[in-house]
């Protein structure tokens, strides 16, 4: 009979869970609770809330803020049935924990007991004990708790007074996770020089792996100094490469200066594994080794194991490995229940399938050019480290045959740097791409930057499946001509900008893209606060001209922390870009952009001192008024009995600014004329003269693509003139075709002409200057006749009027004519 407090338990955590991962909110609920209460702390309600409003808010603290921002749905862990399981288990921590004491102790017991042995079991691992914590550092740390009180007699009461006469020293690989030495030292309360790292191979063997001869001499060199070896922290499966350390080797020089060996790493789940390699199975020697199980088996919230051998309990409960509190030991009760929910054949599938993933991935690694892969075991790596690397010496070459699977580095720095930088965006793109891979960027000393892919810790949470590894390789595929197409074009466009005047080259080693580049703005201003002003002005618009050319090209202004000011940072490009298009392109648009700026400022400086000389004139031509008016004229009362006997007659005298010619001008021949003259055409706006023709569809910079040798360019040239000739000819009409109402308005037009010819001839043979105004009369009569009409034939009609004039008056009709 199952208990209903326990029933009514599950059916709570389903409801709540249910609750919790129906992430679907209606678009208007966003639109309202952007700026919610929810948001806002607020003071604790007197009355209460009841459980559905409370996992309401929980709900919405979870996925509220991401979807506002991303407008997407948050991706969470893949928390199946066994996931709940887990889930549960801390809620009947809770409810257990109030049981009378004798009942807990049993209970306690019975779960402790179970999971230890199965943990040990499964691991293969015997005749340990077991140490669940929730901070996966905080194993190690019980441990040399355990063996500094093994070591030394009198600690329990003396305490780290013993520790003078010998100092403590624990030995960690240079490959080891980041800050593990340190946290050790803070929380033992030990100085740092008891914390001895490690270095690994340099000449043999992987460069991954702790050098063994090498920690032979600083151990003896520790010995012989007064100081004691105490501990050793060996990797199976290093956090950045996932590399084994030479465990059987390590154990053997433990053994021989009395050390404790603790191991840990990924690689420790392929113990429950059928076949496992001869390296990772040395672990099962060792003292003590921590298992995270929750992300092995996609198990949230539940601790890490450390599995220890050790004779003495009352030195492991000195060191706080175990306790006499009941309470304590519930920490395994979310894993004693997942772990009957998986069963034994359940656990080592997850691990069975995410060694798959690897090995399907490294083989097809393997068939593809320019990519490394730095793997410890070919046939049984759980862990598969790759990067983008292309021979300096292959870099021309079209095709390239496969490349070892040993990564080479390169030799020069600033090589290092660019591939660095082009693998971290690789590894951003792929796991964008496809996020269900799991594969993030990893900084390796010797490799650089790496693109790692670790199924172990990553397949179980995000449900990661063979199809998700095809769908990457596939990525990857896409990506790799764009990297070696950018790599091989980065050196042109650099030697094309230092070649350009007007742009200055701008070496950003940690830019993922074509290159960057700045136009290099020229001023005599000594201020160098206007200067820099001006300049970033014109970058900034250069960087939008180029943004509204339609190319496949991304140009923005760089990432927004340590990038280089006022520059055009250009992304990765194809194999068919067009260099030294883009570079013309990108120079002409800036010295347009600085030409155009010029320009509104010397006309700005043109207008102000127009203005000045024309205030100074007026003032002049006041004066002189004044002059020529007389004494008389300027008292109110005799000065219009004056103007009205003797009117004075005075000149309109005033100054018209010519913008383009710069200068004052009088107005007198405006008032002759009745009309203002246009003076000379102002110059034509400084334009891009880049425009290169493209054919229908192609974008620009893109290098048009020939379908034979014996097609030219200049053939190509002269055939798209040849087709706007013939587009702009007129269509001949032929015989048996019926005229429509275009055809016969022209030939009504036609018969205009020749008739106001005719009249012509008759009237003004002797082209005299009268005779040549009545004919203008009459043209004036015939283009105001045919303005009338809709405009069609507009060309005709100028052709006939330009003969006919040539033919009677001489001269040319376009400038006599313009002015009706």
């Amino acid at each position: 009979m199952v208990d209903p407090t326990l029933a009514e338990m599950g059916k709570n955590l389903n409801e709540a869970m249910k609750m919790l991962e129906d992430n679907q909110r209606k678009v208007e609920e966003e639109n309202e609770k952007k700026y919610a209460r929810k948001d806002i702390p607020g003071p604790l309600q007197g009355s209460g809330q009841d459980m559905v409003s409370i996992l309401q808010l929980v709900q919405n603290l979870m996925h509220g803020e991401e979807e506002e921002e991303t407008s997407q749905s948050y991706r969470l862990q893949n928390v199946g049935e066994q996931g709940h399981m887990a889930l549960l288990g801390h809620s009947l921590a809770a409810y257990i924990s109030v049981l009378d004491r004798e009942r807990l102790r049993k209970l306690t017991t019975r779960i402790l007991s179970d999971t230890t042995l199965w943990l040990c079991r499964l691991f293969r691992y015997e005749n340990g004990s077991a140490y669940y914590h929730e901070d996966d550092r905080e194993g190690l740390l019980k441990i040399c708790r355990l063996v500094i009180h093994t070591r030394y007699d009198d600690y329990t009461i003396e305490g780290f007074n013993v520790l003078y006469s010998k100092q403590p020293v624990i030995y960690i690989s240079s490959a080891a996770r980041t800050g593990l030495g340190q946290a050790l030292c803070n929380q033992l309360g030990l100085p740092l020089s008891c914390m001895c790292r490690v270095p690994c191979n340099t000449m043999f063997g992987s460069q991954h792996q702790m050098d063994v001869a090498l920690l032979d001499r600083v151990i003896k060199d520790d010995v012989e100094s007064g100081k004691l070896p105490l501990l050793l922290v060996a990797n199976a499966g290093t956090p950045g490469a996932g590399h084994t350390d030479k465990l059987g080797r390590l154990k053997e020089l433990c053994e021989q200066y009395n050390m404790w060996l603790h191991v840990e790493g990924v690689n420790l789940a392929t113990l429950a594994l059928g076949y496992v390699s001869s390296s990772v199975l040395a672990a099962t020697k060792c003292d003590s080794m921590t298992l995270t199980l929750g992300s092995w088996l996609g198990l949230p919230a539940v601790p890490a194991v450390t599995l220890y051998r050790h004779e003495d309990p009352s030195l492991s409960l000195a060191a706080g490995l175990t306790s006499s509190q009941p309470v304590e030991k519930l920490r395994a009760l979310p894993l004693w229940l997942s772990l009957q929910y998986l069963g034994h054949d359940g656990i080592v599938e997850r691990i069975k399938h995410a060694s798959q993933l690897s090995q399907r991935l490294l083989e097809n690694l393997k068939n593809l050019d320019f990519i490394k892969t730095s793997v410890e075991d070919e046939l049984s790596s759980p862990v598969v480290v790759f990067k983008f690397f292309q021979e300096y010496s292959n870099r021309d070459q079209t095709s390239h045959a496969a490349q070892a699977s040993t990564i080479q580095h390169p030799i020069i720095s600033n090589e290092r740097h660019i591939y660095d930088t082009f693998n971290q965006w690789l590894g951003e793109q792929l796991a964008q791409l496809v996020p269900a891979s799991g594969v993030d960027v990893v900084e390796l000393e010797d490799e650089g930057t790496c693109v790692r892919f670790s199924p172990l810790m990553t397949s179980a949470v995000l449900g990661t499946e063979i199809q998700d590894i095809d769908q990457l390789v596939d990525c990857l595929k896409m990506k790799i001509p764009v990297l070696t197409s950018t790599l091989q074009l980065r050196e042109e466009f650099e030697q094309e900008v230092r070649r350009t005047v007007g742009l200055l080259y701008i070496e950003d080693l940690g830019w993922p893209g074509l290159g960057v580049v700045r136009y290099n703005y020229h001023s005599d201003e000594k201020n160098d606060d206007k200067q820099e002003k001006e300049l970033e002005k014109i970058n900034t618009e250069l960087l939008k001209k180029l943004n509204e050319l339609e190319s496949d090209l991304t140009f923005s202004l760089g990432p927004e922390f340590g990038g280089q000011k006022n520059c055009v940072y250009i992304g990765m490009v194809t194999e068919d870009l067009d260099v030294s298009e883009l570079v013309e392109t990108i120079a002409a648009t800036g010295r347009e952009i600085e030409e155009n700026s010029r320009l509104l400022e010397n006309m700005t400086e043109v207008v102000r001192k127009g203005i000045q000389e024309a205030q100074l004139q007026l003032q002049k031509a006041n004066e002189e008024r004044l002059l020529e008016e007389g004494l008389l004229r300027q008292i109110p009362v005799v000065g219009s009995v004056l103007n009205w006997f003797s009117p004075f007659q005075a000149s309109p005298k005033g100054r018209t600014f010519n913008l383009t010619a710069g200068s004052l001008e009088s107005t007198e021949s405006t008032y002759v004329s009745k009309a203002q003259g246009t003076g000379t055409t102002p110059p034509p706006t400084p334009t891009s003269s880049l425009a290169k023709q493209r054919l229908p569809g192609q974008k620009a910079f893109k290098r048009s693509l020939r379908s034979s040798d014996g097609f030219s360019e200049t053939s190509s040239i002269s055939h798209c003139d040849d087709l706007e000739k013939m587009d702009q000819r007129p269509p001949a009409l032929s015989p048996s075709h019926e005229q429509g109402p275009l055809e016969t308005e022209k030939q009504e037009e036609q018969k205009e002409v020749a008739q106001a010819q005719t009249n012509t001839e008759d009237t003004h043979s002797d082209k005299s200057p009268p005779d040549c105004a009545k004919g203008e009369e009459q043209m004036r009569g015939l283009l105001s006749g045919n303005r009338d009409r809709d405009g069609k034939g507009c060309a005709l009609r100028n052709v006939n009027v330009d003969r006919m004039w040539e033919t009677k008056w001489g001269g040319s009709a376009r400038g006599d004519v313009e002015r009706f």
